[in-house]
């Protein structure tokens, strides 16, 4: 345990946190996903929901904000104008920590194309469909 580490951010995590670099992406994603196929570097926290994890990974990673858009979520059925409690809960996440970026729906394949291309996939126990969301790695600034 660390003072003002949030306990959800496992050795491992922080780790792979503290390892990424500038532009490195890091999908969170639902239990459903298919981690293990997907990703080159996988880190599980079953057990945990989703926006818990979210949250704690915001608490310590900034976002890039040299591009227009760095937060990404998963859409329902190819609609990206449909949003289910889970994606009102990761906007209303990320809004919190980095409120001036937008959270981008990505369709289907654009989706698991951008995860297949991520530093790492932290896979959660979340068990709501289409609970996944991609964060790009900014700087801290001197």
């Amino acid at each position: 345990m660390l003072k003002g580490i949030d306990p959800l951010l496992s050795p491992e995590l922080l780790a792979t946190l503290r390892a990424m670099g500038h532009g490195d992406e890091i999908a969170i994603v639902d239990g459903n996903y298919p981690a293990l196929e997907h990703g080159r570097r996988l880190v599980r926290l079953d057990g945990h929901h989703l926006v818990p994890v979210l949250n704690a990974v915001l608490s310590v990673m900034p976002i890039d904000d040299f591009v227009p858009e760095a937060i990404f979520r998963s859409t329902v059925g190819g609609k990206p104008e449909q949003i289910d409690p889970v994606h009102e809960e990761i906007i209303a996440c990320c809004a919190r920590h980095e409120p001036k970026i937008a959270v981008t729906p990505l369709i289907g394949a654009d989706f698991y194309n951008r995860v297949k291309a991520a530093h790492t996939i932290v896979q959660t126990g979340e068990p709501r469909l289409y609970a996944n969301v991609i964060l790009r790695k900014g700087v801290i600034y001197p």
